[in-house]
């Protein structure tokens, strides 16, 4: 179906909102299983399923094209007949009516729908945040807009410590221009994990030239004919900057849904198969909140590729009858400079944090226990820690902490 056709009175089996990862790999695992029914992807961006965590490495480094991104090419979708309905916006959820209402104002019905539709970066809320040269990182046209600004800028602040901002920052530096990261907090990463790690990374960036700047508010976003100049912290100083990146969090994408009367925190709320409170409407990936067992049962939205191909494989498998309530062992990773970052597990809660190696030699591990359980780690460069800490997490294995940090005994 070309763009600028209506859809009024079309109708589908599945119709699954939000074509990235999630929402990609759902409709791959209907198909996989056998799933006959029709199928209608729905993105709001005009390109082709693609894979988002490069856009702040290989994508923005210019190492990666966006051919080299896609999940999938278009005749993957073609041949499993998978409609394709891209740059369209779904703006409205009618869950008794069973359609939903895109931003031309047509109307597509669904026997099943599944919310994947992500969520849009933070902005800051200051004066100037919306100047030109200021920038987050969610989307090809958000780093594509980065790389056409680039030639005529020298000098970079970053707000957010976070894996977002601090990949943009290494691949930045590696490109020439003089990067200021400012984080609020006390301590870079500070919402994934803990002080003996950002400690390692705060290192690694200054070693490289990186202003860290930790504890520091933002003002307002300084402004020259009408473009971003800097940044005033709050304590009064200003940091010049041509280009600001935002990369202070993620706002949930399902006001649809909670307008349509879904159970909201933090997200729209789902249970162990993903259903949503309203009837035959499910989420997943970053907009879906739930309640997770490596997170002593809270309730947690995950960002990250895992959770999101996880959970569409959960909805996937109850929509061709088999019910496997989602309990995957949560997992990220980040590239900056020559450090590889693999986390597995959730480290928020732990009360013993065990460095395995030495931070020095760039390969390393920190492991986190909660009542002397292991609940995660963050492995450096140390993929073989990953894989074997994994079903450390997944048991809850309770080990001694001078086992764990000896490396001549493999985990």
């Amino acid at each position: 179906m070309g763009d600028g056709e209506r859809n009024d009175g079309q109708r589908y089996d599945v119709v699954i909102v939000g074509a990235g990862h999630g929402g990609a790999a759902a409709a791959a695992a209907l198909r996989q299983r056998g799933f006959a029914g029709s199928i209608a992807l729905i993105g709001a961006e005009p390109e082709l399923p693609y894979e988002r965590p490069p856009l702040s490495k290989e994508y923005l480094a210019g190492e990666r094209t966006f051919e080299r991104m896609l999940i999938r090419p278009a005749a993957f979708w073609r041949e499993r007949d998978v409609t394709l309905l891209l740059g369209r916006a779904v703006v409205a959820v009618d869950a008794s009516a069973r359609h939903v209402t895109l931003g031309d104002g047509s109307a597509i019905g669904y026997g099943r729908l599944v919310w994947a539709a992500g969520g849009s970066a933070r902005r800051l809320v200051c004066e100037g945040h919306d100047l030109a040269g200021v920038h987050t990182v969610r989307c090809r046209a958000d780093v594509d807009r980065m790389i056409a600004e680039l030639p005529r800028v020298e000098r970079v602040a970053v707000v957010g410590g976070g894996y977002v901002g601090l990949e943009a920052a290494a691949v930045l530096t590696a490109l020439g221009r003089r990067v200021t990261v400012i984080e609020a907090r006390e301590r870079l990463l500070a919402r994934v994990a803990g002080a003996a790690l950002a400690d390692v990374y705060a290192a690694e960036h200054r070693a490289h030239g990186v202003d860290v700047r930790l504890g520091a508010q933002v003002e307002s976003i300084l402004a020259r004919d009408g473009r971003a100049a800097g940044v005033r912290l709050r304590d009064g100083e200003r940091i010049p900057a041509e280009m600001v990146i935002v990369g202070i969090g993620l706002i949930p994408a399902v006001a649809p849904l909670l307008a349509a009367g879904a159970e909201s925190g933090d997200g729209v709320i789902v249970d162990p198969l993903c259903r949503t409170s309203l009837p035959d409407v499910f989420a997943i990936g970053d907009a879906a909140a739930h309640r997770n067992a490596f997170a002593g049962g809270a309730l947690v939205r995950l960002e990250s590729v895992q959770n999101a191909t996880d959970q569409a494989g959960t909805v996937a498998k109850h929509l061709t009858g088999t019910d496997e309530p989602y309990a995957a062992v949560p997992w990220f990773w980040s590239n900056q400079y020559d450090l590889r970052l693999q986390t597995v597990g959730l480290s928020a809660g732990h009360d013993e944090a065990i460095v395995r190696g030495v931070p020095a030699s760039r390969r390393f591990s920190v492991i986190y226990r909660r009542a002397g359980r292991v609940i995660a780690l963050d492995c450096v460069n140390a993929a073989r820690d990953f894989v074997r800490g994994k079903a450390l997490v997944s048991a809850g294995a309770s080990v001694d902490a001078a086992v764990l940090a000896d490396t001549a005994i493999p985990l």
